[in-house]
């Protein structure tokens, strides 16, 4: 029996060149991207899950998969680079525009239909270009598994279940959850660099690249089209106010700028 590990990533593009579509959503086309730091550290919870388990001679897999245009090959390539094995693009015009509900919806029928007898899926706990933290808990449910977030770090694995640590912030906890679930990590600060070895692997590698009827998909529930969140508005933020820096820190100059700036907002109050 084999241990089969989903690793859900995501690119994220350049945040210093953002474009917008007419819908309000990122024009990720032609821009440089990379994978989400929070991903990276699911890609590395994946392989602590294969070290142990392979210490018990228990065979692993780990399946990485994104959905994007075809430039995100890019990254599926990384992942293996860094220690995946399989690579899976899901790209489809249809797919675009999708909000967290329609992501989670795609990738549900994706490991529904391609890998059915999964173990664990990991999952960054969200995107830097969203923050929502909304696509884990949304594929948890539409698979029907457990789950747990805020994951930093695992304990003990076996083929029947695994025991996580969690950040409550205040404090941290372990659980312990059966097989199969969903693990949503906060680890962003994660570097795997892969070796020769892993670089050669991924040129290897071939990249299955599935579309909407590949899936089996209700189109009415994918992309835009599936997606109840709208975005009104979208724009860079630009910082308006100035800044003024006090080069020597005394108390003394601290206190006189304070003065300062309450009477000035006292002169406009007036």
């Amino acid at each position: 029996m084999t241990f089969k590990i989903v690793v859900c990533i995501k690119q994220v593009p350049d945040t210093s060149d953002i474009k917008w579509t007419e819908h309000n959503t990122i024009q990720r086309d032609g821009l440089d991207s990379i994978i989400n730091p929070f991903d990276i550290g699911a890609i590395q919870l994946a392989k602590n899950v294969r070290f142990l388990l392979e210490k018990m001679n228990l065979d692993t897999e780990i399946n990485v998969v994104t959905m994007g245009p075809s430039q995100a090959s890019d990254i599926l390539k990384n992942a293996v680079a860094m220690g995946c094995d399989k690579a899976f693009l899901l790209s489809d015009k249809k797919f675009s525009g999708a909000d967290t509900l329609a992501t989670a919806y795609t990738l549900s029928l994706f490991i529904k239909t391609q890998i059915p007898d999964f173990n664990l899926v990991i999952c960054g706990q969200q995107a830097i270009d969203g923050d929502t933290a909304q696509t884990p808990s949304s594929l948890a449910q539409k698979l029907s598994i457990a789950q747990i977030t805020n994951v930093i770090g695992l304990k003990e694995v076996n083929k029947v279940y695994s025991v996580w640590i969690k950040d409550s912030k205040t404090s941290t906890e372990e659980i312990k959850t059966g097989h199969p679930a969903l693990i949503a990590t906060t680890l962003k600060n994660t570097n795997i660099l892969p070796n020769i070895n892993g670089y050669i692997k991924a040129c290897k590698t071939k990249i299955t690249v599935l579309n909407s009827s590949d899936l089996n998909i209700d189109i009415n529930k994918i992309g835009l089209v599936g997606s109840p969140t709208q975005v009104k508005k979208a724009y860079k933020f630009e910082i308006l106010r100035n800044t003024t820096y006090i080069e020597n820190e005394s108390a003394e100059n601290c206190s006189e700028y304070i003065i300062d700036e309450i009477n000035k907002c006292r002169v406009n109050d007036d």
